[in-house]
C-alpha cells in the first residue's frame, strides 16, 4: 500500500480486509503474522486453507494445543479458530441503544408514580443509585427491589443494567428521588 510503512502495515494489517484477495485469509482479521498458523494446520489435515474456513468438521477436528508456541498462545488460536468459521465478523459485542423518556428532562418534571427508564450508576448496602435523566439519580432501596426480601443488591442488579422504575416520591428541596423495582406496582417490568 503506497505511504504505508513497514511497521505501520504491521500494526494494522490485523484490521484491514481485502475482499477477494489473493489468500482467502487476507479478507479475515487474521492477522498476517499468524497465516503461517493457519497454513500448518491445514497442512496437518490434508486440506486447503479455504477447506477449513467452509468445513466445520474439519474446524472441529483441530487440537489448538498442539500449535501453542511462545509466540502464539492459546487465546490467540481461539481466536484464529472463530474467525475461520465466521471470517469478517464483527468482534464487538452486540450494541443496545437506550434513550429516556421524553420531556422528563429536569428534576421537576419528575412526578410520583411516573413508570421511567433508567440505568443503574451505582449499587451500595442500602440500594441502587438509577439515572433517570434529570441529573440527579434517583435512589431505589433495598426495601423496593422486589416483594421479596433482598440482602444483596448486586443479586438483583449490575451497573449499568437497564431498568424500568416507578417514582415513589420527589423532594425538589433536597434533590431527592425516590424509586422502586417492584414488580406489583402496576405495569413495571423490573427484574
Amino acid at each position: 500500500m503506497p505511504k504505508l510503512g513497514p511497521k505501520a502495515f504491521e500494526q494494522a494489517a490485523g484490521f484491514l480486509r481485502i475482499r477477494d484477495g489473493v489468500n482467502p485469509l487476507d479478507g479475515s482479521a487474521v492477522h498476517p503474522e499468524s497465516y503461517h498458523v493457519v497454513d500448518a494446520i491445514a497442512g496437518d489435515l490434508g486440506c486447503s486453507v479455504p477447506d477449513l474456513m467452509q468445513d466445520e468438521a474439519l474446524r472441529n477436528r483441530i487440537d489448538l494445543t498442539e500449535y501453542i508456541t511462545d509466540k502464539v498462545g492459546l487465546p490467540t488460536l481461539n481466536d484464529i479458530l472463530k474467525e475461520l468459521a465466521k471470517p469478517g465478523r464483527d468482534p464487538r459485542e452486540r450494541f443496545e441503544t437506550f434513550s429516556f423518556a421524553e420531556g422528563v428532562e429536569k428534576i421537576e418534571d419528575v412526578q410520583p408514580g411516573m413508570k421511567l427508564p433508567g440505568v443503574v450508576t451505582n449499587i451500595t448496602a442500602f440500594g441502587a443509585f438509577v439515572d433517570i435523566g434529570v441529573h440527579q439519580d434517583g435512589l431505589v432501596h433495598i426495601s423496593q427491589f422486589s416483594d421479596r426480601f433482598v440482602k444483596n443488591p448486586n443479586e438483583v442488579v449490575k451497573v449499568h443494567q437497564k431498568v424500568n422504575v416507578t417514582v415513589l416520591s420527589v423532594d425538589l428541596k433536597r434533590k431527592r428521588i425516590s424509586l422502586s423495582l417492584k414488580k406489583h406496582l402496576e405495569g413495571n417490568d423490573a427484574p
